[in-house]
C-alpha cells in the first residue's frame, strides 16, 4: 500500500543506470483554489522501486497563481499552469529530472450572464445572445450553452444563441450549463418596421473619434416604434461599430454604416481624416546610472528635486537636484537594507517621504519614513514593519479633509491591502487591512491608486478592485474600507500567445491602475516563462502586456471599452496629464498617446500614439537596452526612469506647422 507525503523509494536496483522516474498523476489537473498531491518514484527496468532514491519537487513558474512544496503538495490559488520539475537523486548515478505541468482549471459552472439585448424586438429581427459562463470563484469557462425558448412561435433560438422574432408576444429564452442558468425575457412588438432612418452624430471626424449613430424605426402609420435597436455593420476599412451605435474608425477614408431591423435597413456615411497627433520629442537631460538598476522616480511637490530608487542590491534612494534640467545632479542618498527601493512618494506638503523595502536580508521589510526638512538631504525618522515583513511593492499617499493623511500600500507576503495612518509622520500606525477572498497562494496585490476617496487596486489574478476608503458611496473610510466593485478578466485567454511563445507558468496579472475622468486605465505586467532559445542579451526576451480602458461611469458595473498594446514591449507604470497618457513600456521605451474624447476600441490602431523615445543607452547598468519603468510629469516635462540606465528628462514638442505647398511660377 502506498502512503506518506508523496515520495516513495523502496527496493534495490540491480542496474541503477537504467532507472527511470515516474510521476503520478502524469497529467495533473486541479480545480482552482483546491490542492493536489503529486507523487513520484524511481523505478528499475522491471518496474520495482529503487532503494535509497530521494525525490523532490521544484516549482518552475506560475508563482503568482499557486505553489508547490518539496514534497509535491500543490496549492492552487488561481486558474493557470504551474510547471513543476521533479528531481530524483539516486546513489551512484546522475540526477533524474522530469517536468510536469499542473493545469489549474475553473470550478463547475455557477453563473451565466448575457450581454444586454434590446428591450423589444420586431418581427423578422435576429439578435445574438453572447453568454459568459463563470465558476463560483468568478473564473471564466468555455462551456457551450444550451438554449431553449418558452414560446418558439413568438421567438425561437438556435444552438448558437441566435434569437429570431417571429410573432407578436412574449417569450423567455433560457440558457443552461449543468446547474447554472440564465433567462432573457423577449418582447416582440406588434408593429413591423415600415421605414428606418440612420443619422450619425457627425458626418466627418478624425480616426479614433467616436461617432454615434441614431436609428429611428417607424410603422406603416408613421409612428415611431420605441424600445427597439437595429444591428449594425460597417465597410470598408478597419474600425468598430458596437450594438449601441457607437462607431470608431481606425484609418482615414469613407465608411458606410448600415443598420438593419427586421426587413428594413438604412445607411449613412462618415468620412474620417487622420488623427495627426504624432509629435517630435527632445531629451532635455540625462542622469545615467551604471552601478545598480533604477527603480521608481518621484518629484518633490514644491521643489525642483527628484527622488530615485535603486534595485539589484542597490540598497539606496538618491536625491537629485533638478535646478538645471540639462544636468541633473545627485546631492545625497539614504542607504537602507532593502535590496530595492521599489516605490517612493511624499506627503502633499513635501515635509516627509516614504519608500519601500521589498528584499531586506534581515526580512525586516515594510517602509522607511524620511524627514524632508532639507529636501536635498532627506533624513530617516522611522521604520514601519508591522505585518509587512514579507515586503512592500507599492505605496500611495493620499489626504482627505475628513480623515487626514494615509499611506495605502501592498503586502507582498499576504497579498493584503494595508492602510497606514500617517497623520503623525514619524509615528505611523496601521489603520486597516483588507484582502480579497481567495487562497494566499493566488492572492497578489501589485499597485494602488486613490482618488476622491476611492482606492483602485491592481489585484493581479483578481483584476481591478475598487474600494470606498472615504468617498462614502459604501460607507467606507481609511479604518473601514468597503468593496464597491470588481472587474475581473481572463488573463490566461488574453495572453495565450505569450504562453505559446515561451511556455506555461509565465508572469501575467493586473499591475497598475490610474483613474482619469470616467475611465480607469489598467495595465498588465506580462513576461514569458522562458527566453528565446539560443539568444542572449536584449534579443533573449521581451515584455508583453495590454492596457485596458475601463469605463466606471457606473461604478457598480465597470466595463472594458478600449485597449492599447505597443507593437513591441510591454505596459508598466502610467501617468495621465490632460488628454495625454504617458507610459513606461519596458523594453519598448517611453511612449505617450492621446486619450482625448470618448475612448473605444484599439487605441494604437487609431493612430493615437504621440511620442516614442527608445531609452536604450551605452551608459547604463545594462548597455544599449531599454527597460522603461514609468514616468512622472510636471510642467510639460516627463521624468522617465529606465531600470537599465537611469533618469531621462523628455519634452514632447509642439506639433510642427504644416508645410505650405510650393508654388511653381
Amino acid at each position: 500500500m502506498l502512503h506518506g507525503l508523496g515520495v516513495l523509494a523502496l527496493v534495490a536496483l540491480a542496474q541503477p543506470k537504467t532507472a527511470r522516474l515516474e510521476v503520478r498523476p502524469a497529467n495533473p489537473v486541479v480545480i482552482a483554489r483546491d490542492s493536489l498531491r503529486l507523487q513520484a518514484w524511481v523505478l528499475d527496468p522491471s518496474g520495482a522501486p529503487v532503494e535509497g532514491a530521494q525525490v523532490r519537487f521544484v516549482p518552475a513558474g506560475g508563482r503568482f497563481e499557486g505553489s508547490v512544496d518539496a514534497k509535491g503538495m500543490v496549492r492552487s490559488g488561481s486558474t493557470g499552469v504551474i510547471p513543476v520539475t521533479v528531481v530524483a537523486q539516486v546513489p551512484g548515478m546522475a540526477p533524474l529530472t522530469q517536468r510536469v505541468e499542473v493545469q489549474m482549471v475553473p470550478g463547475p459552472a455557477a453563473t451565466i450572464t448575457v450581454e444586454p439585448v434590446p428591450a423589444r424586438l420586431v418581427g423578422g429581427q435576429r439578435v445574438l445572445l453572447v453568454p459568459t459562463v463563470t465558476s463560483a470563484a468568478g473564473d471564466r469557462r468555455d462551456d457551450r450553452v444550451q438554449w431553449s425558448s418558452s414560446n418558439p412561435a413568438v421567438a425561437r433560438v438556435n444552438a448558437e444563441g441566435l434569437v429570431e422574432a417571429r410573432a407578436a408576444g412574449r417569450a423567455a429564452i433560457t440558457g443552461r450549463v449543468d446547474a447554472a442558468s440564465v433567462t432573457v425575457p423577449v418582447t416582440v412588438a406588434v408593429a413591423r418596421v415600415a421605414s428606418l432612418t440612420l443619422t450619425p452624430s457627425a458626418a466627418s471626424a478624425r480616426t479614433g473619434d467616436v461617432v454615434r449613430f441614431t436609428a429611428v424605426a417607424k410603422d406603416a402609420a408613421g409612428k415611431v416604434i420605441a424600445g427597439v435597436a437595429p444591428s449594425y455593420t460597417m465597410s470598408p476599412g478597419q474600425g468598430l461599430i458596437e450594438p449601441d451605435g457607437a462607431f470608431v474608425g481606425y484609418e482615414r477614408g469613407t465608411y458606410r454604416v448600415t443598420a438593419s431591423l427586421g426587413g428594413a435597413s438604412a445607411e449613412a456615411v462618415v468620412t474620417l481624416v487622420p488623427r495627426d497627433v504624432r509629435r517630435p520629442a527632445t531629451v532635455v537631460g540625462r542622469l545615467p546610472r551604471m552601478q545598480f538598476t533604477t527603480e521608481e522616480v518621484w518629484l518633490h511637490p514644491t521643489r525642483e528635486i527628484a527622488y530615485l530608487g535603486t534595485g539589484s542590491g542597490g540598497d539606496r534612494m538618491f536625491t537629485v537636484n533638478l535646478a538645471d534640467k540639462t544636468k541633473p545632479v545627485v546631492t545625497d542618498s539614504i542607504v537602507e537594507n532593502t535590496r530595492r527601493v521599489n516605490d517612493i512618494m511624499t506627503n502633499p506638503e513635501g515635509t516627509h517621504l516614504v519608500f519601500t523595502r521589498e528584499g531586506a536580508s534581515d526580512r525586516k521589510n515594510g517602509i522607511v519614513i524620511a524627514s524632508l526638512e532639507d529636501p536635498l538631504h532627506p533624513r530617516k525618522c522611522a521604520d514601519f514593519t508591522d505585518g509587512l515583513t514579507g515586503g512592500v511593492h507599492s505605496t500611495f499617499v493620499y489626504r482627505q479633509a475628513k480623515h487626514g493623511t494615509h499611506i495605502y500600500l501592498t503586502n507582498d507576503g499576504t497579498g493584503a491591502f494595508h492602510i497606514i495612518d500617517w497623520n503623525d509622520p514619524c509615528k505611523p500606525k496601521t489603520a486597516a487591512v483588507w484582502q480579497t477572498a481567495r487562497p494566499d497562494a493566488g492572492r497578489s496585490l501589485h499597485d494602488v491608486d486613490v482618488q476622491d476617496g476611492l482606492a483602485y487596486l491592481s489585484y493581479w489574478n483578481d483584476g481591478l478592485v475598487i474600494l470606498d476608503v472615504g468617498n462614502g458611496i459604501k460607507g467606507g473610510s481609511p479604518t473601514n474600507p468597503q468593496l464597491v466593485s470588481q472587474y475581473k478578466y481572463d488573463l490566461n485567454d488574453l495572453y495565450r500567445q505569450v504562453e505559446a511563445a515561451g511556455g506555461p507558468g509565465f508572469i501575467r496579472g493586473t499591475h497598475t491602475a490610474w483613474r482619469h475622468r470616467n475611465y480607469v486605465f489598467i495595465a498588465d505586467e506580462v513576461f514569458p516563462a522562458a527566453p528565446v532559445t539560443g539568444a542572449k542579451d536584449a534579443s533573449a526576451g521581451r515584455a508583453y502586456g495590454r492596457l485596458q480602458v475601463i469605463d466606471v461611469s457606473d461604478l457598480a458595473k465597470p466595463k472594458s471599452v478600449a485597449f492599447y498594446e505597443p507593437e513591441y514591449g510591454g505596459v508598466h507604470n502610467v501617468w495621465v496629464a490632460g488628454d495625454t497618457l504617458y507610459m513606461g513600456a519596458y523594453n519598448a521605451g517611453f511612449r505617450t498617446f492621446d486619450i482625448g474624447g470618448e475612448l473605444r476600441g484599439d487605441l494604437r490602431a487609431q493612430q493615437r500614439e504621440m511620442v516614442h523615445v527608445h531609452t536604450a543607452d551605452m551608459d547604463g547598468f545594462v548597455k544599449n537596452a531599454a527597460m522603461t519603468w514609468g514616468v512622472v510629469v510636471r510642467n510639460g516635462l516627463a521624468y522617465v526612469n529606465d531600470m537599465y540606465n537611469g533618469l531621462w528628462i523628455v519634452r514632447m514638442e509642439p506639433k510642427p506647422e504644416p508645410k505650405k505647398a510650393a508654388i511653381i511660377p
